[in-house]
């Protein structure tokens, strides 16, 4: 008798929770049963999810009284950029600048404070958001800045905005001949413009001295913190090099969010990674492998099969990625496979190297990273080889201004057509691509279910029939990250065995008016059962 009293006293302290949240108004993503008020955590992972919560309850247990606030899955971002990220942070934000012209007398202000010869860069410019919506010219950056070199990233990052400084350094001459996956644009006299395409960008880029380890690490822990500070409790870095990822390693244990990093498929990194295999763990996970087929919609560097309506003769840039070898590669070895594609062309080039390497359905989860502009006669290819699309909702509403422009009416029906996956069921998860985007998984939740800028337009939403519903959205940034990943078992629901993962909102996402959601901001974000975000009070 006493031996069993023992028994049952140890299995009593043993199921003793670490935390308890409590009056919560839990949304679990688990099917089975997806609504709760209450949860136990213990060492990181959840105990129980449902009501009364007292079982779990031990002297030494924290409670979290939640007074009604909405919980949700750890959100992740399944397409960002850290190190981009970070670096953004420290550049100059040239997003909300209206036309070439506030942008120079920005770099203007930013070369009075620096010593000559020091480059200034800058992100986030958008020509489309200007009046004419043309490319703008290397000189208006030569006259307010002729002895520092500028370099300025385009909203997508597949184009750049350079000074004569710059050109210069660079060597870039009418003699320049264009990389390959690259353009470089030049003006009736064969001179360049200041306007560098895709792999064009390297000519300028390379020249920029190289950042310390010391500072890329500081870089890659500012956007964790970032992150995590907005409830991203994952996220999937879409493009790590050597560099970034010797600072991940580094950092083991100071991330507040867990990192599924995608290498590139050539060099020596992944020679190593071919020969050891995936690196697989609870903060880090190196299993996926990253390509580019083509550049991005706005800087008309997306592989089209027709050419762009709005520059006839310019089918954009399909890259010289060699994917089907790269994907025989991978599936044998236990990596998956994520490959930017944007235009109908480069999706199509995708889906044939990854059949041809797969054969047919698999559980390999090969992904196509934006899958924005398919022919409505390839997606069923999507479902044939078992392809993830990885989606960012926020794309649909930067590039609803001019993707008719760019493409024409006919096209647009299997451009950003996420119901359209869903019908055919093909898996989707969705992210931001940060820094293209915000990083703020609320925008994009709204995105997804309004398919409207901030401002409510247009009115309906863009193309409105391939809106996601509220759970179809919040499933997208939670589980069906967990699954694009192979990390359904632990995380993207909150049930019984997952990871401690969760946040805490201001408001009910999944009943407040449209609007609201974007007012909404994140109260706390749990990683294992860890505070790793609290607002102040």
């Amino acid at each position: 008798m006493i031996f069993i009293v023992a028994l049952l006293s140890a299995a009593g302290w043993a199921q003793t929770a670490d935390l308890i949240v409590e009056n919560a108004n839990i949304y679990t993503v688990n099917r089975a049963q997806p609504k709760a008020s209450a949860m136990a955590v213990k060492d990181g992972r959840i105990l129980a999810v449902g009501g009364d919560m007292a079982r779990y309850k031990g002297t030494r247990t924290r409670r979290i009284d939640a007074r009604g606030a909405t919980i949700v899955p750890g959100m992740i971002d399944s397409h960002g950029h850290m190190a981009g990220l970070g670096d953004s942070l420290e550049t100059l934000d040239l997003r909300e600048a209206n036309t070439s012209g506030e942008v120079a007398r920005v770099v203007e202000r930013e070369a009075r404070t620096r010593p000559k010869g020091e480059w200034i860069r800058g992100r986030a410019w958008d020509q489309t958001r200007w009046p004419g919506g043309e490319f703008p010219d290397s000189a208006e950056l030569s006259r307010v800045s002729p002895d520092h070199p500028v370099y300025l990233t385009r909203v997508d990052g597949h184009a750049a905005w350079v000074n004569r400084k710059a050109l210069e350094i660079a060597d870039i001459n009418a003699s320049t001949q264009d990389p390959p996956g690259g353009r470089i644009l030049k003006d009736k006299q064969g001179r360049p413009t200041g306007i560098l395409i895709d792999r064009a960008q390297g000519l300028v880029s390379r020249k920029i001295p190289l950042t310390g380890a010391e500072q890329v690490r500081a870089r890659i822990l500012r956007a964790a913190k970032e992150c995590a500070r907005l409830g991203l409790t994952g996220v999937h870095d879409a493009g790590v090099s050597e560099r970034e990822l010797t600072a991940y390693h580094v950092l083991a244990g100071e991330l507040p969010v867990r990192v599924y990093a995608m290498i590139g498929g050539a060099g020596e990194l992944w020679e190593e990674y071919l020969k050891k295999g995936p690196e697989l763990g609870d903060y880090l996970t190196v299993r996926g492998i990253k390509l580019v087929a083509d550049g991005a919609l706005g800087s008309r560097g997306a592989a089209l099969k027709a050419p762009y309506t709005d520059e006839p003769g310019n089918r954009g840039l399909l890259k010289e990625e060699d994917i089907e070898r790269v994907a025989r590669q991978a599936a044998a070895r236990g990596f998956q496979v994520s490959t930017h594609a944007i235009g109908d062309r480069a999706n199509r080039a995708v889906l044939d190297a990854y059949g041809a390497a797969l054969g047919g359905a698999n559980d390999k989860r090969f992904r196509v990273e934006h899958a924005q502009i398919v022919s409505p006669e390839d997606f069923a290819l999507f479902r044939k080889y078992s392809v993830i699309a990885s989606i960012q909702a926020t794309h649909a509403t930067s590039d609803m201004r001019w993707a008719e422009k760019r493409l024409g009416p006919a096209r647009l029906e299997g451009a950003y057509a996420w119901q359209r996956f869903r019908k055919l069921g093909v898996r989707i998860t969705n992210g931001s691509d940060f820094p293209v985007e915000s990083p703020n998984p609320l925008w994009g939740f709204y995105a997804s279910v309004t398919r409207q800028d901030h401002a409510g337009m247009p009115a309906g939403g863009w193309m409105p029939e391939q809106r996601l519903s509220r759970e179809e959205a919040l499933e997208s940034w939670t589980i069906g990250g967990a699954y694009a990943a192979f990390e359904e078992k632990t995380k993207g629901t909150l049930e019984a065995g997952k990871f401690a993962d969760f946040v805490m909102l201001s408001a009910d996402i999944m009943t407040v008016p449209p609007a609201e959601i974007l007012k909404t901001h994140v109260r706390m974000t749990v990683v294992g059962g860890r505070i790793v975000y609290q607002e102040k009070p």
